[in-house]
């Protein structure tokens, strides 16, 4: 109470006389360093968040993102599984009226008419199978499911699978860590989507690993990502969620194998009345295997 009211030294105050009583109360350190956090005191904040990680073997409060996001711990390379998880189990019952009702969320609306744009250029008048990582609640989905055969939703949370699978969406829906799920597929998909999904994965390249080899050949992919101007490949934000460069996703996607169809910079939605700016991505996985020319196995000699 005395937080919601902006009393935050109070509020931190009296937070420090639990813990004193409860030392080992994880929640309660955790809710401490978002006091002091938000009053400005990061010293004490970095502090309770240290005391957050020895407590927490799951890492299910994110005290090391929480760390990393204020240079006093590394960041981990992939997805801090716990931590997400929890992140949207608790979430999903009022994602949607947050996400699009006060936040101005339009993101899978902006990569559904990309993907129609490209399909329209192509020639695509549907696809066979498709898989929406990160599916949530069936935003994505919603908009998928129209042009899709066999529609496939997967997602870390277990309360936004069980949200979803009230409305009929999809065929299939998967509770699953998406590079573990991906990389158990092989040339299955012929489009798969990831709507704000990879801003909670860290760094590019591993997930588009496992994700090319699962798309079928000429198959597509569209995602989002926050976007940043600097010069790093990543970094993470206070609000613990990865922020991409520009330059380096480029690079990344052809590093992959993946042809760039389109790839526009937007405002993915506002948060604390500020925009978001991020960057929407539709690429394609060669329709035809390449392999090296006078390749030694058909009698020719391999080119140097």
């Amino acid at each position: 109470m005395l937080a919601e009211g902006g009393d935050l030294a109070a509020a931190a105050e009296l937070m420090e006389q639990a813990l004193e009583l409860a030392p080992d109360w994880a929640a309660g350190w955790d809710l401490l360093g978002g006091f002091e956090e938000k009053r400005g005191n990061v010293a004490s904040a970095i502090s309770a968040w240290r005391r957050l990680e020895a407590l927490d073997d799951e890492g299910v409060f994110g005290a090391r993102l929480k760390l990393a996001a204020h240079n006093a711990a590394a960041a981990d390379e992939g997805t801090a599984v716990s931590y997400v998880e929890a992140l949207f189990d608790q979430y999903a019952p009022q994602f949607e009226q947050a996400l699009v009702g006060k936040l101005g969320y339009r993101v899978p609306e902006m990569l559904d008419d990309m993907v129609e744009a490209e399909m329209a250029r192509l020639g695509i008048e549907g696809f066979d199978k498709a898989v929406d990582l990160g599916c949530g609640t069936g935003l994505m989905g919603s908009l998928l499911r129209k042009k899709v055969g066999f529609l496939e939703g997967v997602d870390i949370s277990a309360a936004m699978i069980a949200e979803t699978a009230r409305k009929g969406i999809y065929d299939s829906l998967q509770k699953a860590e998406l590079v573990a799920a991906l990389n158990a597929r092989r040339a299955e998909a012929d489009l798969m989507t990831a709507a704000d999904v990879f801003i909670y994965c860290g760094a590019l390249q591993p997930v588009l690993a496992a994700l090319v080899p699962a798309l079928k050949p000429g198959g597509l992919v569209a995602f989002s990502l926050e976007a940043h101007d600097g010069p790093e490949a990543l970094f993470l934000r206070p609000s613990l969620r990865y922020a991409h460069g520009i330059a380096a996703t480029r690079d990344a996607l052809v590093v992959a194998g993946l042809e760039v169809l389109r790839f526009e910079t937007a405002t993915l939605r506002f948060d604390r009345g500020a925009p978001i700016i991020g960057i929407l991505v539709v690429a394609q996985k060669p329709p035809v295997e390449l392999t090296a020319a006078n390749d030694g196995s058909a009698g020719g000699d391999v080119a140097a």
